[in-house]
């Protein structure tokens, strides 16, 4: 069944971001999932939110969220995104 990564972010030093964006792609290529949306300026249609970007990544199972999260390249790039960025990741299954 499908796993989707959300990953909902505020930033606290845009400049390490930054680092780690210019990396992610190389990285995220190596996995098998796509990249669905990232959004520095969603609308927000109903109630509140304090974060400035949303990524959805879709991902054929939830093992594959989870090997990806957990590689060791994911994990070294993912030092800059953690140091600059309050980040809130969620896996959701899909319904098929």
């Amino acid at each position: 069944m499908t796993g989707y990564a959300i990953a909902q972010l505020r930033f606290t030093d845009r400049a390490a971001y930054d680092r780690y964006q210019t990396r992610f792609m190389e990285v995220f290529r190596r996995h098998p999932g796509r990249l669905l949306a990232a959004d520095e300026s969603p609308q927000v249609i109903e109630g509140q939110w304090d974060r400035q970007k949303v990524v959805l990544m879709s991902f054929p199972d939830e093992a594959t969220v989870h090997g990806w999260a957990q590689s060791p390249e994911y994990q070294e790039i993912s030092k800059d995104r953690r140091a600059d960025a309050d980040t809130a990741v969620l896996l959701a299954q899909g319904l098929q």
